[in-house]
């Protein structure tokens, strides 16, 4: 077994033990993989990060990187391969690299999703719906005119 292949935590074969990476540089899409990572061995989570639409698999020697939130190329397969590897919900881990690659906040901040339809806005924070007029115009013409919309802050509605 070689020193990748110890789960972090673990004492290496030079008998220091690793420990989870910092992921306070990073986001939530950072926390995802460091959360994945830091319990069991990194070819073991290497395995099972590969997106199910190009084939392609994040390496090994990655994951660290991507957990640091540092030194790797944002591309949107990683979402999958990450989404694969963590076992949760395509769009939870698409929000979560949604807001830590741009620096936005990102949600339903108009509570427009239905049993069919997902809106996700990004938008900064402190932004409410109220802020976003032409945001609610292009739903309407969408077929989503009957929305109701909340703000995410204060519950209040809007027609």
């Amino acid at each position: 077994m070689s020193e990748n292949d110890t789960p972090i935590g673990e004492p290496t074969a030079d008998g220091a033990a690793g420990r989870a990476p910092d992921s306070s540089a990073g986001g939530p899409f950072a926390a995802l993989v460091a959360a994945a990572i830091a319990g069991e061995p990194l070819r073991s989570v290497s395995a099972r990060a590969v997106d199910p639409e190009t084939g392609k698999r994040i390496p090994h020697n990655q994951l660290p990187k991507i957990a640091k939130g540092d030194g790797y190329k944002r591309e949107r397969w990683l979402i999958g391969a990450v989404a694969a590897a963590v076992g949760r919900p395509l769009v939870e881990v698409q929000r979560a690299a949604a807001e830590e690659w741009t620096g936005l906040q990102v949600g339903d901040l108009l509570r427009a999703s239905n049993s069919t339809t997902t809106v996700v806005v990004a938008y900064e924070s402190g932004t409410t719906a109220d802020d976003l007029p032409l945001l609610k115009e292009k739903l309407k013409t969408l077929g989503l005119g009957n929305i109701r919309v909340v703000s995410a802050d204060v519950g209040d509605s809007a027609p």
